[in-house]
């Protein structure tokens, strides 16, 4: 397998260079950028697999750069900042990244994370199993762009983690999914304590079928069990 291509968007020398340090012990490859500039500079001319980046950078800052790099289908992202409060935490990962960590960090608990959501984003066959469209009270989920399609045909990109709760969801309708189950499906971790990952992401998808006037609630939550898929897949 091809050596993953990290790019840490880091303003800050020490910090950069710490995490340059630390991931190329793990055997990656690390490039460094100090602002979104960089970063697009970066992207133009390497395939970059995760994105370790700040909130607080020079010129246009992390959250919205994180929704430049949500467009790109393949590469994994993760908030490493000093902005510790809820409100910085869930916009994050409405936003769209894969992960949320704050400093100071844990060394291990960085790696641990990074290379589990790099097994999700570098393994070109991690998708090759999902039908390429899947169809469900008139609305599609659309493998090959990663997108759900509303009855109207307005199309909503969506992130990885997303993408991915809804397909689980959709093989299994009307079965009880828990948090559990969920945050390994869209993450490949375990479900932390305080964990809002899970709940962000439903929350972000239950929006897009608000959208359609009128809409079912498809996706309904079953206090303290999880959430259960109450649509209807067509065949």
């Amino acid at each position: 397998m091809q050596t993953p291509n990290i790019l840490i968007v880091e303003d800050e020398v020490v910090t950069r260079t710490t995490l340059k340090s630390l991931f190329e012990a793990e055997g990656y490859n690390v490039y460094e950028a100090e602002d979104g500039e960089q970063m697009h500079d970066f992207f133009q001319n390497n395939n970059i697999n995760l994105v370790i980046m700040d909130i607080n950078l020079p010129g246009k800052n992390g959250l919205i750069l994180a929704r430049e790099v949500r467009d790109r289908k393949n590469v994994g992202l993760i908030f490493l900042t000093g902005r510790d409060n809820d409100v910085d935490r869930i916009l994050g990962l409405e936003i769209g990244a894969d992960d949320y960590l704050t400093k100071p960090f844990n060394p291990r608990e960085l790696t641990i994370r990074a290379r589990n959501l790099l097994t999700r984003t570098n393994n070109n066959s991690d998708d090759d199993d999902l039908p390429s469209r899947v169809k469900f009270n008139g609305w599609t989920l659309d493998g090959d762009s990663r997108s759900l399609i509303s009855p109207a045909g307005n199309e909503f990109r969506l992130p990885r983690s997303e993408f991915r709760a809804l397909h689980l969801f959709l093989s299994n309708p009307g079965k009880i999914l828990t948090r559990e189950q969920l945050i390994m499906e869209m993450t490949g971790r375990e479900l932390r304590p305080n964990d809002r990952t899970v709940d962000v992401t439903i929350r972000r998808i239950r929006k897009h079928f608000e959208s359609e006037p009128g809409e079912i609630e498809l996706i309904v939550t079953i206090h303290g069990e999880g959430y259960r898929f109450c649509g209807s897949v067509d065949a």
